[in-house]
C-alpha cells in the first residue's frame, strides 16, 4: 500500500523544482484555487526511505485516482501538475494520500503529458502495482450465492480499452457481480480502461479465463442461463426473463459473438432498432440490457407475462 516510517524534515526545503519529489503528509488551507509553486512550500513533509522503482500501470484522471484511493487500491506513487486547478477531487486526492503516506510529486505540464499513457489525465496520474485479476471459481461461487445479484457480464473480444472501461462502470452501477475477458484476443485492465471506467474497475470484479467457453459451461452448470447479445438475433431482450441468474455475452463491435460462444447461449437476443445505424456501441447495448434486468427484478416482470 506504500506506507512509509514517519519522519520530519525541514519545511524551508524547496519544493517547487519540477523535478522534485514530494512526499505528501499534509496540507494547510488555500485561498487560491490552483496549486501554485509558492502552495507548495507550504505543504509539510514526510520524508520517505529511498527504494527500488517498480513496474506497474497508471491510472489517470481525477475521478480514476480517487476511486483508487478510496479503494485501497495499491497505488505508491501521485504525480500531479503544478497548476492543476482546485477543488473538491484534488482536495480529497490529497487528503486521501496523507491518510496513506503516498508520494505525491508535482511536476510540469510538460513531464506529466510525457508520463501520461492516456488523454484524460486532467493533470493527474497514479502509479499503482500490476492489476490483480480475480479467480474465476471465486467470482463465479460468489455470484451464484443466495444473497448476490447472479449478474455477470462475459466480453467476448472487446478489444477497446474504453468499452471496457464503460461496460465496468455501468456493470457497477447496475450491481453486477462481475465481468468474465478471455486472455487472449481481448483487452485488459489497461490506463485507458481505467481511465474510461471512471474508477469502476477498482470495485468491480474481473476474472481472466484462457478459455471462455468452458467458463460458460462452468457458468451453466452453476445455474446461470447464458443470454447472449446480437444484432442478428430475432427474439428482444425484453421479451427474455432476466430476473433468473445470467451471465449476460456481448462480442464486439466489428464481429459481435464469436459463432461457438453463441451455440452456448440459452437465449440470443437484439435490441429494438428504429433509425438507419444497424447496432449501438457494445457498452451502451450491454448497459440497456443490464438495467432491463434490473427493471424486471425491482418488481418490473417480464412485459407480457404479468
Amino acid at each position: 500500500m506504500g506506507r512509509r516510517t514517519n519522519g520530519r524534515c525541514s519545511p524551508d526545503r524547496n519544493l517547487a523544482s519540477r523535478s522534485h519529489m514530494t512526499p505528501f503528509a499534509a496540507i494547510t488551507g488555500y485561498a487560491s484555487r490552483r496549486l501554485l509553486s509558492t502552495d507548495i512550500q507550504r505543504i509539510k513533509q514526510v520524508p520517505l526511505p529511498s527504494r527500488r522503482e517498480r513496474l506497474g500501470h497508471t491510472i489517470e484522471g481525477r475521478r480514476a485516482v480517487l476511486e483508487a484511493l478510496r479503494a485501497r487500491a495499491p497505488v505508491d506513487r501521485i504525480y500531479l501538475m503544478e497548476s492543476s486547478d482546485r477543488g473538491p477531487q484534488i482536495n480529497e486526492i490529497l487528503e486521501r494520500a496523507a491518510e496513506l503516506t503516498i508520494e505525491v510529486v508535482f511536476e510540469s505540464r510538460r513531464n506529466i503529458e510525457r508520463r501520461a499513457q492516456t488523454r484524460r489525465h486532467q493533470g493527474v496520474i497514479a502509479r499503482a502495482q500490476d492489476p490483480v485479476y480475480t479467480d474465476f471459481d471465486e467470482l463465479l461461487g460468489s455470484a451464484t450465492k443466495p444473497e448476490r445479484s447472479g449478474l455477470i457480464v462475459v466480453l467476448d473480444g472487446i478489444e477497446d480499452p474504453h468499452n471496457l472501461g464503460a461496460i465496468a462502470r455501468t456493470a457497477d452501477a447496475a450491481g453486477s457481480d462481475g465481468l468474465v475477458i478471455a486472455e487472449r484476443r481481448a483487452v485488459g485492465i489497461t490506463p485507458g480502461a481505467i481511465s474510461a471506467s471512471a474508477g469502476a474497475l477498482e470495485h468491480v470484479s474481473v476474472a481472466r479465463v484462457v478459455n471462455l467457453s468452458r467458463a460458460i459451461d462452468k457458468m451453466r452448470d452453476s445455474g446461470l442461463w447464458i443470454v447472449g447479445l446480437d444484432s442478428d438475433a430475432t427474439q428482444l431482450h425484453t421479451d427474455v426473463d432476466l430476473q433468473v441468474p445470467i451471465a449476460l455475452v456481448v462480442g464486439s463491435e466489428g464481429s459481435g459473438i464469436s459463432r461457438l460462444v453463441k451455440e452456448k447461449c440459452d437465449f440470443v437476443v437484439c435490441l429494438p432498432m428504429a433509425g438507419a445505424v444497424e447496432s449501438l456501441n457494445a457498452s451502451v447495448a450491454v448497459g440497456i440490457v443490464l438495467y432491463e434486468a434490473v427493471r424486471q427484478r425491482s418488481g418490473g416482470g417480464v412485459p407480457g407475462q404479468r
